[in-house]
């Protein structure tokens, strides 16, 4: 999970507060139709189940639950992939660091829960790369602290959710900080755990993507500020299993995701959730992880 420098300045508006309120399936995706050349690239094996999708829905604007429904703009895209392709899923939420192993254990066949496509990743899962982001930094609005770049996490202590991008690179740095000013890297299951560490003081910042941040800050109440500005800008992808099948979905989400970009659907559904700056051209729509 990561975030965008150019999302985060776009979230941190007064207006991303009605996002809350905000309907899962956009008019966009309610409408979308079957598109004959992309529905022929899915598996054969896929074309007449029910395809578990695994998100971490603790990820607002990008996947959370709005009562017992679960909403975000990746949800809304993976609705209108799945209505292009003329394929059945349902949504399962999952804790983000158990999804890929899931993937990879045929639990479930597709991860879309805002993963930062890296190569590290790509050894085990393919990744269809649809979004922009980077890694954000939030802390009490009462906080002194400042952010200039990760180097001034040395000295604090950092609260992230298990299994992120923010993780692994907010212990990396921990190695690089003097005995003087050493970083605590404090990990939860779930971004709201880690909100919570931030709000009762268990944790100087929080560490997330930077449209999350600024969503988190906006919703607070006050009680959070965004500090210094995005870092590590990465692109998203949808993950799918290193198997013959796993890798033939991938080649029609690709597809599907092309499709919806061409015409218009994919914009419509980032404006949506106000994260039309992380939206990113159908060149850069690329299969990573397997032979494409």
């Amino acid at each position: 999970m990561q975030g965008s420098t150019r999302v985060r300045a776009a979230l941190a508006v007064a207006g991303i507060a009605s996002l809350v309120l905000a309907s899962s399936l956009t008019a966009g995706a309610a409408t979308t139709k079957v598109n004959a050349a992309a529905a022929k690239l899915v598996p054969a094996a896929y074309k007449h189940i029910t395809l578990q999708v695994a998100t971490d829905a603790t990820y607002p604007p990008d996947e959370f639950m709005q009562g017992t429904k679960m909403v975000g703009f990746d949800i809304d895209l993976m609705n209108a992939l799945a209505a292009t392709l003329g394929i059945k899923i349902k949504e399962n939420s999952v804790t983000f660091d158990n999804i890929l192993a899931g993937i990879k254990s045929g639990r479930y066949q597709i991860g879309n829960s805002s993963f930062t496509d890296n190569k590290a990743r790509e050894k085990t899962n393919n990744f269809v790369d649809y979004f922009q982001a980077g890694e954000g930094v939030y802390a009490s609005s009462k906080s002194k602290v400042t952010f200039k770049g990760l180097k001034s996490f040395c000295g604090l202590t950092v609260a992230v959710e298990t299994g992120t991008s923010e993780q692994s690179d907010a212990q990396a740095t921990a190695k690089t900080c003097p005995a003087n000013k050493k970083v605590t890297v404090r990990t939860f299951a779930t971004q709201t755990a880690a909100n919570l560490a931030v709000s009762s003081g268990q944790a100087a910042v929080g560490f997330v993507d930077s449209q999350v941040a600024g969503y988190i800050v906006s919703q607070s109440h006050g009680k959070f500020k965004l500090v210094g500005n995005a870092v590590n800008v990465a692109p998203y992808g949808i993950a799918t299993a290193k198997s013959p099948s796993g890798h033939g979905l991938a080649i029609a989400l690709r597809a599907a995701l092309k499709v919806l970009e061409a015409n218009g659907t994919y914009k419509s559904i980032l404006t949506h959730w106000g994260v039309q700056a992380g939206a990113i051209p159908a060149s850069r729509m690329i299969l990573n992880g397997a032979t494409s």
